[in-house]
């Protein structure tokens, strides 16, 4: 059994900023975080232990002056909300995130109507979508025909969609709507981008993969699913210690990767256990 780790895999820079945003501020004093900082089990865990509460991003109230915007971000409308209701509003979100909202924004002045490609509920699409009531959020192409019909559609992506399904998506919605213009701009992050990529390899020299990340995480969900439908048996763990070696029993190469909200050091206990698998399960000499 051989182990293939991914080329691009784990923590992303703007996940890792907030992380350090919000220790850096728990050192300080007491810090409410506004939803999940990462969807990540074992970095709440850690924050936790530093003091660090959990608070809702809706309740406009919370146990400490500071409060935390999540990695996600939130609507400017949110963020409004929270002051004048006397907090002091530490902004944790992703550059690529609040760049995802300029765009938006950008194509809503220039005359668009605001599409979102992604996963509805989710907080970062909800972040989007805040200051823009109207805007329609796409999940799967039967959504489409239930687009109100507009001249010029503006589409934007949540940051950790899959590449080629948000063109799918953006291609469909110009066939349905043949008379109208349609721009598009490309939110995707680049860390989503390398991830996804660096999946494909491995799918193509993998017959199993071990995917960690948060089970709630969009895009380590987005990296299960399209190892999944690659045809690959695919574990998704959150760590180490959920492996069980008989998975393994019959695998001949194991690929491992992981979403953005997952810790270097959480990969790098998976990638220990599989190592002692590979070796325990290695046939007996005659």
């Amino acid at each position: 059994m051989k182990i293939h780790l991914a080329e691009h895999y784990g923590l992303c820079f703007g996940v890792r900023d907030a992380i350090a945003q919000a220790e850096q501020l728990a050192s300080q004093g007491p810090l409410t975080v506004l939803g999940e900082l990462v969807h990540n089990p074992v970095v709440r865990e850690r924050l936790a232990q530093r003091g660090v509460r959990e608070g809702a991003l809706d309740a406009e109230s919370a146990p400490t002056p500071i409060v935390m915007v999540t990695a996600h971000g939130a609507s400017d409308r949110k963020h409004t909300e929270w002051r004048n209701a006397g907090f002091q509003v530490a902004d944790g979100t992703c550059p690529l995130v609040r760049h995802a909202h300029t765009q938006l924004g950008l194509l809503v002045t220039l005359g668009y109507f605001p599409i979102v490609i992604g996963k509805r509920g989710h907080v970062e699409v909800n972040g989007l979508t805040g200051d823009f009531p109207e805007a329609c959020v796409v999940e799967i192409e039967d959504e489409i025909p239930l687009l109100p019909h507009r001249g010029r559609y503006g589409v934007i992506a949540q940051t950790t969609q899959p590449l080629e399904k948000v063109h799918a998506l953006v291609e469909a919605i110009r066939r349905a709507r043949p008379q109208s213009e349609v721009r598009f701009a490309d939110t995707v992050c680049q860390p989503t981008k390398n991830r996804q990529n660096a999946l494909r390899k491995l799918i193509a020299e993998c017959d199993t993969l071990v995917v960690v990340g948060g089970r709630n995480s969009n895009n380590t969900a987005q990296l299960v699913a399209a190892a999944r439908t690659a045809g690959r048996t695919v574990f998704h763990i959150e760590r180490a210690e959920e492996l069980d070696r008989a998975w393994f029993r019959d695998a001949q190469n194991v690929g491992l990767t992981a979403g953005t909200s997952t810790l270097r050091e959480t990969v790098a206990a998976v990638h220990e256990r599989l190592q002692e698998f590979a070796v325990q399960n290695q046939p007996a000499l005659a």
